[in-house]
């Protein structure tokens, strides 16, 4: 059979220009009251006939697997009846020979079965798989945002993995359980309904007890359990990505907040649930199946003495001594059937979550942006369950060649702000603009290649570095590739590797510093030579070696084909780089406060000017080593923290101009020449 590697096979292609496409699973399946089982066999298509086909065949098997009991019945059946003359008995091989037949034919049909369901299970994991992320790719990159990547692996694969489980064995398990428990009391009552009864009791109290920790706390526990086990993977995920900081800086798992209270939420939990609300029924379960003897053999012995046919009575007794062993096994398959229904609820419940999630809207005509400049028109924007707008009334332009930077104090806006140009979400009200045509009516593919963004923290593929690169533009040849990455200062990146651009990343020991990764993000930035760039916190985070690469590369990245400047929306903390932008926008809770030149903006003696008095004050101080400096310890302290100039002077000084003053405009862009960003240029600060 051969399968799309690319389409699940089976499954509807959903609409891909539809605003509502909702996935495989939820086009209104919960309205026809279809249990989980049959809406996850939907992701099996055409191979679903197989996992009934398997259902069937472990029914059989079941059925079969009766053989041998009713078999050793008749052996002692006709023994008894002509001891102690046992060579009489000549029907005792035939018997023999029949329940072997029973017995390998019930392993055959169970093996055939299984192999039957696990076809059906592959394929329905593996389209679970494929729709989940073909319908993640279609999700506003907002989405994202959300979302931590280890919250969606859990998700998609986790879930996966228990539908496959489930598929796989517990459902023709299951089938053959059920088929044994419905068959057991025929078969119990068929010879004494007396015993048979006695052995029952031990089903009944395990039935009950089953019941009990499987309704009521049992199954809100379970989706409980779920959660807990996303937390976990979510904070691990998490955890693991911060283990350099944790390092650096000698802290444990403790410091971790979140990893460590996810870790002890979980493990409260189950021991709560098992302590508490399983151990009792989980004992007399456990203790009752387990003792189905304990209730034979009283009955048996009432009924003994009152038995005209004694030797049919005792070949009556032994098999049901010898049946009542399938008690516990069936109830065990029952029970463990139990619990991965409900965990198959619970993925198919966490799968639908995301199938769920509406895609961006998408115009049945769109149009393509006529110019290069952006803008946003009143914009509100909250996010979802928020109780506050996160951006309310913004209004700007970003003019063609034009360099336009957000400022402001943390959770302002700005990252928000900057998100809607490229669709990360769509506004509440207002318009965002590209080229005089709103992002709404843009197709997605048209927008995104309007649009290249570098942010705070990126991520590489387990992929070559050339792959790496040319993900942001797949039609590139290797020496267009080279060249962004000669752009964007990484030829000594490209140098140190082993194979050049032909070297594995995340393999063999080839990995790369933050820095270095910022840096081949440009490169794909570059390559993909888009009209506007949005930059994020560019260089945030690197180490000033790389941040002097990372600015020339940004330079180059600013600078259109034609020598002009591309569009530029930045944001930054560090205000030194925004300075020579064309307009600067301060965002403060949401609301554009003020707007204007760097200058202007300082002398306006508002929130940009306090923001840049304190940034002026951060940068003037270092650590002063002369002998002159001021120690608060004793001998074991070798410096001082104070402000440059003031070297020996004192921790501060207390004859610093006003703010606003023409002194104030310029001593952290002063020190070199700023290009058209704000960037300094060599022999400046960098």
């Amino acid at each position: 059979m051969t399968v799309d590697r690319n389409e699940p096979e089976g499954v509807p292609k959903p609409d891909h220009g539809g605003a509502h496409d909702r996935g495989t699973i939820s086009d209104g399946e919960e309205g026809h009251g279809r249990n989980s089982l049959m809406r996850l066999l939907d992701f099996a298509g055409p191979r679903k006939v197989f996992s009934y086909l398997g259902c069937f065949l472990s029914v059989l098997s079941a059925i079969a697997g009766f053989g041998p009991y009713i078999c050793i019945w008749l052996v002692a059946r006709d023994l008894l009846a002509v001891a102690p003359h046992w060579s009489r008995a000549s029907g005792i091989a035939v018997y023999g020979w029949v329940g072997l037949v029973f017995a390998v034919l019930s392993v055959v049909l169970y093996c055939s079965g299984l192999l039957l369901t696990h076809m059906a299970a592959f394929r329905t994991a593996s389209n679970m798989r494929k729709e989940a992320l073909r319908h993640l790719m279609r999700l506003p990159l907002g989405y994202f945002d959300l979302h931590a990547s280890g919250e969606l692996r859990r998700t998609i694969d986790g879930s996966a993995g228990d539908t496959e489980t489930l598929l796989a064995h517990i459902v023709p398990d299951a089938a053959g359980s059920f088929t044994m428990v419905l068959g057991m009391p025929i078969l119990m009552l068929v010879f004494d309904w007396r015993m048979g009864m006695a052995c029952l009791v031990s089903v009944l109290i395990a039935v009950v007890c089953l019941r009990v920790m499987m309704s009521g706390q049992g199954r809100s526990f379970l989706k409980k359990y779920q959660d807990a086990l996303v937390r976990m993977s979510k904070t691990g995920t998490e955890y693991v990505r911060g283990i350099p900081v944790v390092k650096v800086f000698q802290q444990t798992v403790y410091s971790f907040k979140a990893f460590h209270e996810a870790i002890e939420h979980y493990s409260q939990m189950a021991r709560t649930y098992s302590m508490k609300v399983c151990r009792l029924p989980q004992t007399i379960q456990i203790v009752a199946l387990n003792s189905t003897v304990v209730f034979l053999v009283p009955v048996a012995i009432l009924l003994a003495s009152r038995q005209g046919d004694f030797s049919t009575f005792i070949a009556d007794f032994a098999f049901y001594a010898v049946f009542s062993g399938m008690v516990p096994t069936a109830m065990t398959r029952l029970q463990f059937s139990s619990d991965a229904f409900g965990k198959a609820d619970d993925a198919l419940a966490r799968i639908t979550s995301v199938l769920s999630v509406d895609p961006l809207p998408r115009t049945a005509a769109p149009e393509h942006p006529r110019t290069r400049d952006a803008s946003l028109e009143q914009v509100s924007y909250t996010y979802a369950g928020a109780d506050r707008p996160a951006l309310e009334g913004i209004d700007f332009r970003l003019p063609e060649g034009g360099t336009v930077a957000l400022v402001g104090p943390s959770g302002g806006g700005k990252s928000t702000c900057a998100s809607l140009l490229p669709r990360f979400w769509d506004v509440d009200s207002g318009r965002v603009a590209v080229g005089g045509v709103d992002v709404r009516s843009v197709d997605p593919r048209d927008l995104m290649g309007q649009v290249a963004f570098v942010f705070q923290t990126n991520r590489l593929f387990s992929a070559t570095l050339l792959e790496n690169v040319r993900a942001a533009r797949p039609d590139a040849t290797p020496d267009q590739v080279l060249a962004a990455l000669e752009a964007a200062q990484c030829m000594d990146i490209v140098d140190k590797l082993p194979q050049g651009l032909d070297t594995m990343l995340g393999s063999d020991g080839t990995y790369l510093s933050g820095g270095e990764v910022q840096r081949v993000a440009l490169a794909r930035a570059i390559l993909k030579d888009a009209p506007i760039v949005v930059l994020d916190e560019a260089t945030a985070f690197a180490d000033p070696e790389n941040e002097v690469l990372i600015q020339k590369a940004l330079t180059r990245l600013t600078q259109s084909g034609g020598g002009g400047h591309r569009t530029v929306l930045m944001i930054a903390h560090r205000l030194s780089t925004v300075a020579g932008a064309d307009l600067i926008l301060v965002l403060d809770g949401g609301h554009l406060v003020e707007q204007g030149s760097h200058q202007d903006l300082v002398r306006a003696h508002g929130t940009y000017a306090r923001l840049w008095s304190d940034y002026e004050q951060a940068i003037s101080w270092k650590v002063d080593n002369s002998p002159k400096a001021p120690r608060e310890g004793g001998a074991g302290d070798t410096g001082a923290l104070v402000r440059e100039g003031d070297a020996g002077h004192g921790p501060g000084r207390d004859d610093a101009g006003p703010v606003g003053d023409e002194s104030d405009i310029g001593p952290a862009a002063g020190k070199g020449s700023i290009d058209h960003l704000g960037i300094q240029s060599e022999g400046g600060e960098a």
